[in-house]
Parts: structure tokens; sequence; C-alpha cells
């Protein structure tokens, strides 16, 4: 941070990680030196230690995406009823749905893949469009995995596990400095 104003010493949207890693693993005095665990869309970090409310986050999840899924499903049936009321033709008709259908399965196994994996971004960037006209399977994809856990928690438990085992190599090895130690002889 600068000392003058307060902001970050690299510009924003730079790719300069290394430094503000750094400067994050150091924290604040207090914490818990190494690395911190990822927050969560609307878990924060209790899927680290499933506490503070984590259970009935996960079941507010599962609710709302249920909630989320129906209403828009109710909506899709309106814009159905208003191609069936302009009566633009049974091919068209179905093109639209056929559209939906496989454009929400698309999402979902997108989605349900994101959960495992970190997605390409320029891959997400290209599959923009198909998302939003598929968004009734993320949303039932997210209704799904919080039936189970976290949506995202195994993905961010695996690297935030896996940077700890680092952080542990890391402080374990040895310290001082080897030119000093004493010969015996």
């Amino acid at each position: 941070m600068s000392d003058e104003n307060g902001t970050a010493d690299t510009p924003a949207g730079s790719r300069d990680t290394d430094a503000r890693d750094a400067r994050h693993a150091q924290g604040t005095p207090g914490d818990p030196p190494g690395p911190r665990p990822e927050p969560l869309r609307f878990f924060g970090t209790t899927w680290v230690d499933h506490d503070r409310g984590y259970t009935a986050r996960r079941a507010g999840v599962a609710v709302g995406a249920l909630a989320a899924t129906t209403v828009s499903c109710l909506v899709l049936r309106f814009a159905y009823q208003g191609l069936a009321i302009a009566d633009i033709g049974g091919f068209v008709t179905l093109l639209v749905v056929v559209m939906f259908a496989i454009c929400s399965a698309l999402a979902f196994r997108h989605t349900w893949d994101g959960f495992g994996k970190r997605p390409d971004p320029d891959r997400q960037a290209s599959l923009r469009g198909l998302l939003a006209i598929g968004f009734v399977g993320s949303l039932v994809a997210y209704f799904f995995r919080a039936l189970t856990e976290a949506p995202g928690e195994k993905l961010h438990r695996e690297e935030y596990e896996a940077a700890l085992k680092q952080h542990e190599k890391r402080t374990s090895r040895r310290t001082g400095n080897p030119s000093k130690k004493r010969r015996r002889g």
C-alpha cells in the first residue's frame, strides 16, 4: 500500500499477483500466518469449518435456487403462451422450446463442471450467451449441489488444503545460515 494515500501499489486490474499475494499472506497482527480460504458466494468462509450458520445457508441457497427456478419456468411459460397467442407457427415455437431445452442442459453441465474445476476464462466468455439463455439449467445445478455441499466447496477445499500443505513445507524447512554451522572435527 502506498503510504501517502492508502491505495495499492499496483494499479487496478494489474496482473502482479505475487506481490499482492505476499502482502495478503502477511495479514494483520493476530491473524495466523499462511494461506487464507477463498470466500464462496453466499457462504463466505463458513465452508471451511461448517460453522456460523453453514447448514442454514446451504438450505437457504437450495430453497432460493428452487424458488428462482420455479419463477423462471413460469416466466418461460408466459413467453411460450405469448408465442402461441401470436400464432407464429408451430415450427418457430418448436425451435424456441428446443433452444431453451438444449441451452438449459448445456448450462447445467457447464455450471456443474464449474463446481469441480476452474473454468477457462476464454471459454466462459464465449459461452456467455448460451449460459444466459439456459439460466434455468444453472439454477437447477445450484439447487442440486446445495443439497450436498456449498456450490464450489469441493474445488475450494482441494485448493485450500494444497495451499496449506505447500505452506507447511515452506515453513518447516531448516532455518538459519548453513555457512555459520559449526563443523565437527
